[in-house]
């Protein structure tokens, strides 16, 4: 039976309530599935997340967690597309590396970094809803993985490399396919459909049903979220009729301008050339529009396949 109660976005919950030591267990119970092992978080970390912009709507929400022996963990979601993110997660997680480690302090205090990733648009090729990503030592010819020697608490012992270097999980919540038999389903269901099952038994859902209640809400905070979900749908529309539109004139300016150059040049490459032209006109159209309307450079950029500079430019 799946609950009927309405309860607050994974995403407005990690910007302001997760934070609260009284709902860490939410967030300890969603990296407890994805790492498979018992989180106990001691600690949130500063993090760009905790800041509030005038286009707060548009930016990522991340928290970043400290547990109990000493590991961070990284937890970001994202709702629009982003360019090179690949090489954000990787510029976080070796920030919050450097961020933790004193000068002067020995090796053996770096400590491992999680990246948990949890994003709402396609960030390219493949199926799955769950990607995992570590670092192995292959020997080239030999196919064996490397362990090497470390010291801890006076004593020499072998390590792997995936127990230093970081670890990486991308949860592609649009490909889950919203059949839920598992813990890590769950959460995707929740995730993905805001839907929490009466009788759950995973960790962190069962504290979420008793603490991420929308009707717990003050006023206030209703008001806040209610804005919050509203700006989502916006920019949503935005980006989305942008699409259509840049299409739909690109179709019509095409088809003009292949006519009159069809006759000329021949029908079959002044349609190519009046599509193309037309297309490129509507697309400048949208993201001047989408600019004007504060949309993120890097947003425009990647959802309309211009460069940043052609954005800039406009």
């Amino acid at each position: 039976m799946e609950a009927t109660n309405k309860y607050i976005r994974f995403d407005w919950a990690v910007k302001r309530m997760l934070r609260d030591k009284a709902n860490f267990a939410v967030l300890e119970g969603l990296i407890t599935v994805l790492l498979g092992r018992k989180i106990t978080i001691v600690e949130i970390l500063e993090s760009e997340g905790n800041q509030e912009t005038a286009t707060d709507k548009f930016n990522r929400v991340d928290i970043k967690a400290k547990e109990e022996n000493g590991e961070i963990i990284i937890v970001e979601v994202q709702l629009t597309r982003q360019l090179y993110y690949l090489q954000r997660m990787l510029y976080g997680v070796s920030k919050a590396i450097t961020e933790h480690i004193q000068i002067g302090n020995k090796y053996d205090k770096v400590k491992k970094v999680y990246s948990i990733n949890i994003l709402y648009f396609d960030l390219g090729k493949g199926t799955d809803y769950l990607y995992h990503g570590k670092t192995i030592f292959t020997g080239v010819h030999t196919g064996d993985h490397l362990e090497v020697n470390t010291k801890e608490a006076n004593e020499i012992r072998m390590c792997v490399p995936e127990d230093v270097f970081p670890e990486y999980y991308i949860i592609r919540v649009n490909e889950f396919n919203d059949v839920a038999t598992t813990p890590i389903e769950e959460w995707l269901d929740y995730l993905k459909n805001n839907r929490i099952s009466d009788t759950t038994t995973t960790p962190g859902l069962r504290e979420a049903r008793e603490r991420l209640l929308y009707l717990q809400m003050t006023d206030k905070e209703r008001h806040a979220y209610d804005a919050h979900m509203d700006d989502i749908m916006v920019q949503n529309d935005v980006l989305d009729t942008a699409k259509m539109e840049g299409r739909e004139e690109g179709r019509e300016e095409g088809r003009a301008e292949g006519r009159a150059e069809g006759r000329a040049e021949g029908r079959a490459e002044g349609r190519a050339e009046g599509l193309a032209e037309g297309r490129a006109k509507a697309t400048l159209s949208n993201a001047k529009s989408l600019k004007v309307n504060g949309v993120p450079i890097e947003t425009i950029a990647v959802s309309l396949g211009l460069t940043i500079e052609e954005v800039e430019a406009l």
